[in-house]
């Protein structure tokens, strides 16, 4: 059956209770992909199915090339799709989410989508436009900002309240971060709209947390053999979900403590924890488990080897730079990110987590190592990661089978990578990602240790070495 709003009531899982029809535009999002579908979209369902929030339903926005395929999904579904959560149990739970009642694609009517965002009912701009999608660099009007200026310095002209922009990226910071972006390009275009920014915008910063594999052909598949639902794109995540964020709105916003939601004064003790301890530790995973011949998460994080290695950063560097988090059992929460690693049916790929590093490392773990080179403490584990990398990047791996290494900085990184057999301190010289790490003796011992270990013995020998105590 394929999924509509013209077979919604015959579609035969959990389904949205509410009428669509009555649900208006409150909340606009760029970058619609699988994390947004199995979090922010997924809340935003929960407070409709109790009959809250009609005013915030969502568009989404697509600005990439990309994007186009998403639009045409949403266009054939009318926004529906579907949501399977995989249960460490090996059994799952399935949703039809209804809270996207409309889509945009901004080339095909950027003026569109300018008069969206500066509509007085667009009250929230959320944005999932991963990491290295903050660069400001040029003018283009049909990208994030270029189309939040416009709309804003429109906002602005009317009289009409600004809207809140959430940023919903793993960037620490991640509304100051976005501030920086807006107001900067804002003012690149419209001399003046800084000022009116900075007076009438909120930006709360946010952690978001929930494992969401990229959806494959076999997902689909087993949505439709599984479940009955012929969807073109459905996501699939784990069971484990979080989203804490500042309580800080321009102009309202729905009742999300009453989904679960965290609302805080200062989100930063939870965005610490979770970007150096879950989002630091995928990356302490995935170099080291690549080249151990592992290619799916759970399979690797169930390797007892591995598990204890993502333990030791975890306790030993990662956890002395947090600061206190109200309400979080630390312990509890590390022993729980191991398990929801390991969980077997999300089926995450290990190269997933290695796509991107040049964005990924450098706000995930080097602020790690710069905290502990700071107090003395330790960095050798943070170290051999970044060796890991360097050793990933070669694009070979120990079998000498090719590695596709998919990074934006691919074209630098790689042969920097090969040079480091002449140049051990080649790929960490590169100031661009590394800034000065290559200058600090602690660290620099610790990471040519890690990949001369790794060159000579192999990831694995490297894994049970550092577990020793003698290590340096």
């Amino acid at each position: 059956m394929k999924l509509s709003n013209a077979t919604l009531a015959q579609i035969p899982i959990a389904k949205p209770a509410y009428d669509r029809s009555e649900i208006t535009v409150g909340i606009v999002h760029f970058g619609v992909g699988g994390f947004h579908r199995a979090h922010q979209a997924m809340y935003i369902d929960r407070l409709l199915d109790k009959g809250l929030a009609t005013e915030w339903g969502i568009c989404g926005v697509g600005v990439m090339p990309s994007d186009r395929k998403m639009a045409d999904v949403m266009a054939a579904q009318d926004g529906l799709y579907t949501l399977v959560l995989e249960n460490p149990d090996g059994s799952r739970d399935a949703r039809v989410i209804g809270s996207i009642v409309d889509y945009r694609y901004a080339p095909d009517d950027p003026d569109a989508v300018i008069e969206l965002l500066a509509a007085p009912s667009t009250r929230i701009v959320s944005l999932t436009i991963t990491e290295g999608g903050y660069d400001i660099e040029g003018l283009d009007r049909i990208n994030v900002f270029g189309l939040l200026a416009e709309a804003l310095a429109q906002r602005r002209d009317r009289g009409l309240a600004s809207p809140t922009i959430v940023s919903c990226d793993n960037i620490e910071g991640n509304g100051e971060v976005a501030r920086q972006a807006v107001t900067a390009y804002a003012e690149r275009l419209h001399p003046g709209l800084a000022e009116w920014i900075n007076e009438n915008t909120r930006f709360p910063n946010s952690m978001v947390d929930r494992i969401t594999p990229v959806t494959t052909p076999d997902v689909i598949a087993s949505v439709e053999s599984d479940f009955g639902i012929s969807d073109a794109w459905p996501v699939v995540a784990e069971p484990f979900t979080s989203w804490v964020l500042e309580d800080s709105f321009s102009d309202g916003r729905p009742p999300l403590e009453d989904v679960d939601v965290l609302l805080v004064d200062d989100v930063t003790p939870y965005e610490l924890m979770k970007l150096r301890l879950l989002n630091a530790s995928h990356q302490c995973l995935c170099y080291f488990a690549y080249l151990a011949g592992y290619r799916l998460v759970h399979e690797a994080a169930g390797d007892p080897l591995i598990a204890e290695f993502l333990r030791r950063y975890m306790d030993s560097e990662a956890t002395p730079t947090l600061k206190p988090v109200p309400g979080i059992d630390l312990p509890s929460y590390k022993q729980t990110l191991i398990e929801r690693f390991a969980n077997p049916g999300v089926r995450d790929t290990i190269a997933r987590l290695c796509f991107g590093s040049s964005d990924r490392i450098p706000k995930w773990l080097l602020p790690v190592v710069r905290a502990n080179l700071k107090t003395g403490a330790p960095v050798r584990l943070s170290a051999a990661t970044v060796a890991s990398w360097a050793r990933y990047a070669e694009g070979v791996d120990e079998e000498g089978r090719p590695i596709d290494v998919q990074d934006q900085l691919a074209q630098m990184l790689v042969p920097l990578a090969r040079s480091q057999h002449e140049n051990p301190l080649a790929f960490i010289q590169n100031t661009a990602v590394f800034g000065d790490l290559a200058s600090h003796p602690r660290f620099v011992e610790a990471y040519l240790w890690a990949l001369e270990s790794l060159h000579t013995d192999g990831a694995r020998a490297t894994l049970q070495r550092l577990l020793r105590e003698d290590v340096p």
